[in-house]
């Protein structure tokens, strides 16, 4: 038995349980057939993950795999030292304290580490060189997240290097969300960069409506964003990478392998999505610099 449970919600995660389900067939392994899965869903409220994680020790699955970033991954070490868990996170594995290292993870947990809450500072970039006349950007992080300090630290770094102005804004919460839209248009912020977190995620669609109504360029970590009508994003394809790589490892770790010795996965490979039609209501025209790096443009 499987256990996954994950800070994000069943829907944000449907497609991304696919390129599990593909992986672990891989491997031998097909739900209903030879392995069951126990499923929970955090709705972006972290702190229900230790019970979530104690519920699918109590039903004694074989693996534990963790979705929605750095939160339920964190909840699953915290919980058990015995039980293997295969992670996909954002951060540094090992400033997490997930892992020992990457290529010798050491433990009961090992994963994929795709990078995207230490893309900020592309992201930044990106929207800068789209709105470069931008007296000041917005940018909406997560106070829980646990990446939450670096990713402001690079996020600072970034905005004094391209000499851009940023006004910070952090929400967990919905009431929390409407108060950072509300001080974004008090600020008068002239574009949006939503960092990587799940609870923005779970939100895309209130996220996606505001920045067109108050026709805000918005930049955003997964195409997902782009496909519901946002603007641009900047990051993995999830529904390949990490999901159909932790299916892959949870199956080998059902055949008896030690996740101690299974070397953590980095993403290699980014992708530019564009959303045309967006751009053309906001009135922009991309600069040849960004147009020239897009992997997909969307009409």
């Amino acid at each position: 038995m499987i256990g996954f449970v994950s800070a994000s919600s069943a829907g944000e995660a449907a497609q991304l349980l696919t390129g599990f389900r593909q992986g672990l067939a891989t491997v031998g392994y097909r739900e209903g057939e030879n392995v069951t899965f126990e499923l929970r869903w955090a709705e972006g409220h972290y702190d229900r993950l230790p019970s979530l994680v104690a519920e699918l020790i109590s039903d004694k699955v074989a693996v534990i795999v963790t979705g929605g970033g750095e939160p339920a991954a964190l909840a699953a070490k915290a919980a058990t030292s015995t039980i293997p868990i295969v992670f996909g996170v954002g951060g540094n594995p090992v400033r997490l304290g997930l892992i020992d290292s990457v290529n010798h993870p050491g433990g009961n947990a090992t994963g994929v580490n795709i990078l995207t809450a230490t893309l900020e500072a592309k992201r930044l970039e990106l929207l800068h060189e789209i709105v470069p006349d931008a007296s000041s950007i917005g940018v909406l992080l997560n106070p829980t997240l646990q990446n939450v300090v670096a990713q402001t630290e690079e996020l600072k770094v970034a905005s004094y290097r391209l000499n851009q102005s940023i006004k910070l804004l952090f929400a967990s919460t919905d009431s929390e969300l409407e108060s950072a839209f509300a001080t974004l248009l008090q600020k008068r912020s002239e574009g949006l960069l939503v960092t990587a977190d799940p609870f923005f995620d779970i939100k895309r669609d209130r996220i996606i409506e505001f920045a067109a109504q108050y026709r805000l360029p918005a930049i955003y970590q997964f195409r997902e964003n782009v496909l519901a009508g946002g603007l641009i994003s900047y990051g993995i394809n999830r529904a390949v990478i990490p999901y159909r790589q932790m299916g892959i490892y949870a199956g080998h770790i059902l055949k008896g392998e030690k996740p101690a010795d299974m070397p953590v996965l980095q993403a290699d490979k980014f992708e530019l999505v564009i959303n045309l039609k967006t751009a053309a209501t906001l009135g922009l025209t991309f600069p040849l610099v960004v147009a020239a790096q897009a992997d997909e443009m969307i009409q």
